[in-house]
C-alpha cells in the first residue's frame, strides 16, 4: 500500500532532504487534502513538534478531521496521544519518546511503550524507528544511539500494532529503499511494517506490497515522480 507524507514545518507542507535540507515547501494545505483523500492512509508529521522547534497543532487537527492519517511528531505523553486520535488521527506514530540515551548509548523505554498501550491501546500505536547508518536516530534526526531498529523491533513488539522504520540515508534523495532492509525487518516481526526514505516509483511499491510491507512516498508525489 502506498502512503502519501504530509510534513508540517512552519505552517507549511514540506519537503527536505535528510531531514535536513529544505527542497519544496507549500501554502496550499487544501489542494493537498483534496489530493490524497482517496487513500486509505496518509502519514502526517509535525516536523517542528518533533524537533522541539513549536508545533502546529492547529493545522494537525485540520488535517485529521479531514483525511484518514497517521500523526506523528512530539508525541510524548498519553494527553498527546489522546489529543490526536481525539482529532481524529487512525493511529500515533511514537518516535523519540520510546527511547533513552546516555553518552550516546540507548535503550527501549518499555515501561513507557506500555503506558501507552495500555491507556491508549495497542491498536492505535506505531513505533517510529528512524535509522542513520545502522543506528536508530532521536530528537529530530539530531542525536544517533547504539541501538539497531531489530532490537529495538524486538523489545516493542508486544505494545504496538506495527512499525514505521524511516531510512534516513536515503530520505528525499530518490535513489529508492533498500529491499534487503525490508525483507530483513519483515523476518523480525510478525507486525505490520511501513517503510520510507527514498521510494521512487511504483515498481518499488510493488515489490515492498508482495513482501508485507507498505511504503511511505513524498518527494517521489511532491516532485511528479510517482503519479499519486
Amino acid at each position: 500500500m502506498l502512503i502519501p507524507s504530509i510534513d508540517l514545518m512552519g505552517g507549511r507542507i514540506v519537503q527536505l532532504e535528510q531531514g535536513e535540507r529544505l527542497r519544496i515547501a507549500s501554502d496550499d494545505i487544501d489542494y493537498w487534502i483534496e489530493r490524497f483523500r482517496g487513500y486509505r492512509r496518509v502519514q502526517l508529521i509535525d516536523l517542528d513538534a518533533a524537533m522541539g522547534k513549536g508545533e502546529n497543532t492547529a493545522l494537525v487537527e485540520r488535517i485529521a478531521r479531514q483525511l484518514p492519517v497517521q500523526v506523528g511528531g512530539g508525541i510524548r505523553s498519553v494527553q498527546a496521544a489522546q489529543r490526536a486520535l481525539l482529532a481524529g488521527a487512525r493511529q500515533v506514530i511514537l518516535g523519540s519518546a520510546l527511547f533513552a540515551e546516555q553518552n550516546g548509548r540507548g535503550s527501549v523505554r518499555t515501561a513507557f511503550a506500555q503506558e501507552m498501550a495500555t491507556e491508549i491501546g495497542a491498536e492505535f500505536l506505531l513505533a517510529g524507528i528512524d535509522s542513520r547508518a545502522g543506528r536508530i536516530a532521536i530528537k529530530g534526526w539530531t542525536t544517533s544511539i547504539a541501538l539497531t531498529a531489530e532490537e529495538a523491533m524486538a523489545a516493542l513488539e508486544p505494545f504496538v500494532d506495527g512499525y514505521l522504520y524511516t531510512h534516513i540515508d536515503g530520505e528525499g534523495l530518490l535513489a529508492g529503499f533498500p529491499l534487503e532492509v525490508a525483507r530483513r525487518l519483515r523476518a523480525h516481526t510478525v507486525r505490520r511494517l511501513i517503510v520510507a526514505g527514498g521510494i521512487r516509483n511504483q515498481e518499488e511499491i510493488d515489490v515492498l506490497h508482495a513482501m508485507r510491507v507498505d511504503a511511505v512516498a513524498g518527494m517521489a508525489i511532491y516532485t511528479n515522480l510517482l503519479q499519486a
